[in-house]
């Protein structure tokens, strides 16, 4: 690169993600002439163990701005990584953490922090005329991920419509990437056809634009995504299947689960077993945290029960954090990890925990977040880490198919991309 990618000027301002709540933007130029520009989303089902997102406080935006952390990137980080080589990424998000100088980003803000590393990124991609992706493949070829699509929505992403967080579609069936998402459109427009037969209002309530209908229990949400895999005219089990985020952390009360919309209150063992009845009932291929993030015992008979015969993911459990993962990987918690950037900080940070997650033998997930924004290079970087895997929202809301519509581009390039397809999936259910 020489010196014409150096690092030049770094800006920050005030955006809105798809929510409406604040968030970091920030515009990287080299001195090339090159820039690059992100908007960092943000999660309403946050995890005690990510990365610390700074917020203001105080009045304005409910407390949810993020001036101090604008203020943060003009006046701290942009300094700090002026001059530097714009290739150099390792390096780049190394001054970044010393910059801010705490284990979890929690002086400067991990909004703040990110914002830079990526600019910075997609700078580097501009001035070598290229993609983000093939920037991160470094000699391997790129891989299409298996997408999984939110249908239905409850607990954070929909005001507790249900308890669990999500119900998805998993096209594990498909051939290719453009395949996968004709047949999750067709599943989620089925889905909506059922809640009109069932009288239920098929709105999109939920943030990732999912439908959110207000149901009896958890177990109606998976009978209605089931029905929708039925009308959609696709097999259930070997062309689409069903995903299940329970995102238990938001259940968790003194050492117990509550399900509000059902008025009960269940143990771990308890909640395990009504999800194993899930997988018994229907083709059920990933359930992600069905237990809280630090209910470690939990986690162990999840990993004995359900382990052997879904996807058990961990979000909210694993946090992108390198730590968390080698204490599960240690003691044989889960099979896949939910891979996040915001929840780490730094590009290379989050790229080190989907490696190390490989090595230990688990699947991988890259995930977007409920407020999200219009960029799309999440997508880059789940094909250029060849993640396997995929987990954006819905397919509607434009911040959600902007994720899908670059994949469709990288797909649609000459000679064509591999499709991860069904093998990518944890677990010992290929076969379902």
């Amino acid at each position: 690169m020489g010196t014409t990618g150096l690092i030049e000027r770094v800006f920050a301002w005030e955006a809105l993600d798809s929510r409406g709540t604040p968030t970091v933007a920030c515009e990287v130029s080299l001195s090339s002439g090159a820039t690059g520009t992100v908007i960092v989303p943000s999660g309403a089902s946050t995890g005690r163990h990510e990365a610390h997102e700074l917020r203001d406080g105080g009045q304005r935006y409910g407390g949810r701005g993020v001036q101090q952390a604008v203020r943060n990137v003009n006046d701290v980080l942009g300094p700090a990584v002026k001059g530097h080589d714009a290739g150099d990424q390792r390096g780049l998000d190394g001054l970044l953490r010393e910059a801010d100088g705490t284990a979890n980003l929690s002086a400067l803000g991990a909004n703040a922090v990110l914002a830079v590393s990526l600019a910075a990124l997609i700078a580097r991609a501009h001035h070598e005329s290229t993609d983000v992706w093939r920037l991160l493949l470094d000699g391997r070829d790129p891989l299409m991920p298996l997408p999984m699509v939110n249908i239905v929505s409850g607990g954070a992403h929909a005001g507790g419509a249900v308890d669990i967080q999500d119900v998805l579609v998993v096209p594990v069936g498909a051939s290719s990437f453009a395949e996968a998402i004709e047949w999750s459109w067709r599943v989620r427009l089925a889905t909506a056809q059922a809640c009109e037969a069932r009288r239920l209002p098929a709105t999109l309530a939920a943030d990732e634009g999912g439908l959110g209908p207000r149901l009896d229990s958890n177990r109606q949400a998976l009978e209605l995504v089931a029905e929708g895999l039925e009308r959609s005219g696709l097999q259930p089990g070997s062309d689409v299947a069903i995903a299940v985020d329970v995102a238990a952390t938001q259940l968790w009360r003194d050492g117990s689960y509550r399900l509000e919309a059902e008025g009960r209150t269940v143990d771990a063992s308890g909640l395990l077993a009504e999800i194993e009845s899930w997988c018994d009932t229907w083709p059920v291929v990933s359930v992600e945290d069905p237990v809280a993030d630090d209910d470690w015992d939990g986690w162990s008979e999840a990993s004995r029960r359900l382990g052997p015969r879904v996807q058990l993911l961990g979000d909210d459990l694993f946090a992108t954090n390198a730590g968390r993962l080698s204490r599960g990987a240690a003691d044989g918690i889960a099979n896949a990890v939910l891979i996040k950037p915001n929840q780490n900080g730094t590009v290379t940070g989050t790229s080190d925990v989907l490696e190390q997650a490989r090595t230990a033998g688990y699947a991988t997930v890259v995930s977007a977040r409920s407020g999200e924004t219009e960029d799309s290079w999440l997508s880059d970087l789940a094909v250029g880490w060849r993640a396997g895997q995929i987990k954006v929202g819905s397919t509607t809301r434009s911040e959600r198919t902007a994720k899908w519509n670059r994949l469709l581009r990288i797909e649609a390039e000459p000679g064509g991309v591999a499709f991860a397809g069904r093998q990518a999936l944890g677990g010992s259910h290929v076969d379902v």
